[in-house]
Order: C-alpha cells, then structure tokens, then sequence
C-alpha cells in the first residue's frame, strides 16, 4: 500500500491529540507502519522555532513574522521528517500542517490567502497532503477543555475571542473550497463519535476495512 501523509488540524481544545492516538491504535491493528509528528516541531531545528511560537506574550510576534516562522520550521519538518518516512514507505500522521498557518494567520490574523500561498509555493511546492481531517468545535467550548492542560505552550489559546472565532471561520472556509482533500468532523461530541467518524473518513480514503 502507498503511504499516504494524514493531516489534522482544528482550534484549541478540538482534541488533535486524543483522535491521533485513537486512529494511530487503529491503524496499528490494520498493520500499517505509520509515524506520528506535529507542527511546529518535528525535527530539531523545527523544535527550536516551536518554543518561539506557542511561549511567551501573545503580541510577541506580528502575522507576517509568525506566518515566516512556521514555514521555516515547516521546511525542516519536511526535509528531516516527513519526507524520508513517505519514500521509505511509512504512512505520516501529523497534528497540524499548512491549513494551520492559513487558518491562524490568514484568517486569524489578517493576513489572507495571498502570502500564505507564496510562503506555501517557496517551501514546500507542489506537495500536499492525502487526507485531512478538520475538527471542528464551538471555540468557547475548544478554550474551556484547553484550559484544562497544563505547560507553558498557551500562547495562542490566550489570544482573544475574537481571534479564535476568525480561526475557526477559516478552518470552516478551507474545508469548504477543498472537499476532496478535507473532512470536517464535528468535535464538539464524544471522542469516541468523533473517532469513528475518523475511522470511517480514513478508511473511505484508503480503501481500508471499516
């Protein structure tokens, strides 16, 4: 079976993190070897460029300085991670990829589409991903389960509200204009609704069983 490179994205709180160890569970038990990263992050020059982004004041950086940020640890992410494990035959799971810094610093900072699809075009081409998997959530509700973490990566869960309503628009409005890439699943339910619909998403994509 080719490899196949799976991306999910969504506001704070939608439970990446849960939904990604649930399909990682289920794609072991179908004997797929896969590798499970996230972004910003991934690879060692990534993980540095990570703690500038989601630590410290939330007026730390402006959109244009951020969006730059996140495609240069996305450009290592890539090169050391993501694509030596797809030519080796691996699938790749990752919590967050593009649609992240379209969302946030497209939609949520104002930037729009236009320099986001340059920065896309620079450092990763015509690459994308298989599947992605979009968990949509009430942004109120996502920000009450976040506050419940712990660790000092909150920069942008204390952004205002504002912004995180902006973010999910954009989460919505990718979906919308990529229906054969994206899947919007409503997070708002019970992680195990939530994942079976993952299941079944993943599994329609692939021709897996149900």
């Amino acid at each position: 079976m080719s490899a196949r490179f799976i991306t999910f994205e969504g506001g704070e709180g939608s439970g990446k993190s849960t939904q990604i160890a649930l399909l990682s569970a289920r794609l072991k038990q179908a004997s797929i070897d896969h590798l499970l990263t996230r972004e910003p992050g991934g690879a060692p020059a990534a993980d540095l460029i990570r703690a500038l982004l989601v630590t410290g004041d939330t007026g730390r950086w402006d959109g244009v300085s951020e969006a730059l940020l996140h495609f240069a640890a996305r450009r290592e992410h890539l090169l050391h991670a993501v694509w030596p494990a797809l030519a080796a035959g691996r699938w790749v799971v990752c919590d967050r990829f593009a649609d992240s810094t379209m969302a946030y610093q497209g939609h949520g900072h104002g930037l729009g589409r236009a320099p986001i699809e340059q920065l896309y075009r620079i450092a990763v081409g015509d690459f994308r991903p298989d599947l992605t998997l979009i968990l949509d959530i009430d942004p109120a509700v996502g920000l009450r389960r976040a506050a419940g973490r712990h660790g000092d990566e909150d920069r942008y869960e204390r952004m205002d509200m504002a912004f995180h309503v902006r973010l999910r628009e954009g989460f919505r409005a990718i979906a919308q204009a990529e229906p054969a890439r994206c899947r919007l699943i409503d997070a708002n339910r019970p992680r195990e609704a939530v994942a079976a619909d993952i299941w079944r998403a993943v599994a329609g994509a692939f021709s897996l069983p149900a």
